[in-house]
């Protein structure tokens, strides 16, 4: 997907301007920035639920607004921040539903599509709980409900706002590595919303950063996801500590930055 002088506005406020961005197979990128900075809202301008308000996204080189909607299915899927269970579906069923664009004529969910959706619910560790009304889930579960339909739409690029919102450590951090490896080994390309800086710096190869203000600033992770660049980013100070191969990201105490 690569974006060319994308502007984006709400409420007359300038969120993005002139946005130059390539997102290449293998990358896997985090978004970041302050409440308010447009992170969702440029997530559902590259998902096609948002008319931008300049410039232009495309998809393989092809303009988004050209794309019939079944065929877009099969390129990029999303996970919106948030959702409003209203019916009694299982979970099987609601991640069977993402297999949509590739029944094609078919009525009845074929042999594949469960496949694909066992797996994928297993991948998130949720399979025992495919039979189970999604009402009845935690949050922390419907959340990995809603991630294994997204790798069971089996698309080349995943867009996911906050995905480890909801869930505990442990599966904070398999998700995190899950979408790395799908990146890292499948080839797949993924643009993820996170506002936990440790997680994202420990999956992403790439990282946006949204200033707020229309500017913004795209990049490796080693060059953009630094302590002066982020304490600009998200307007208050931050410092980084080595600890073996990883670096962490830490909020200046108060004291320190009076």
């Amino acid at each position: 997907m690569q974006t060319h002088d994308l502007s984006l506005r709400i409420g007359g406020r300038q969120l993005v301007s002139g946005l130059h961005w390539n997102i290449g197979a293998g990358e896997c990128w985090c978004v970041i920035g302050r409440n308010g900075a447009g992170k969702s809202t440029l997530l559902r301008a590259l998902a096609g639920l948002r008319q931008p308000d300049g410039g232009s996204i495309r998809v393989e080189g092809k303009p988004l607004p050209e794309w019939q909607l079944h065929a877009l299915a099969r390129k990029r899927a999303y996970l919106p921040q948030g959702r409003n269970d209203a019916f009694g579906y299982r979970a099987i069923d609601t991640v069977l539903a993402a297999r949509h664009p590739y029944q094609d004529d078919r009525y009845w969910d074929a042999e594949a599509d469960f496949l694909a959706a066992g797996a994928a619910l297993r991948a998130l560790d949720v399979g025992h709980l495919a039979q189970r009304d999604v009402r009845t889930l935690s949050g922390g579960e419907r959340q990995r409900v809603a991630i294994a339909a997204v790798l069971a739409q089996d698309t080349p690029l995943l867009l996911l706002d906050e995905p480890a919102s909801a869930l505990d450590l442990a599966h904070q951090v398999s998700v995190m590595e899950l979408l790395a490896r799908l990146c890292r080994k499948d080839g797949k390309s993924a643009v993820l919303v996170s506002h936990d800086l440790n997680l994202a710096h420990g999956a992403a190869t790439h990282a946006l950063l949204l200033m707020g203000d229309g500017q913004w600033l795209a990049g490796p992770v080693g060059e953009v996801m630094t302590a002066p660049l982020l304490s600009r980013c998200l307007g208050y100070p931050i410092e980084t500590v080595r600890h073996g191969k990883r670096t962490i990201f830490i909020p200046v105490e108060e004291d320190s930055h009076d």
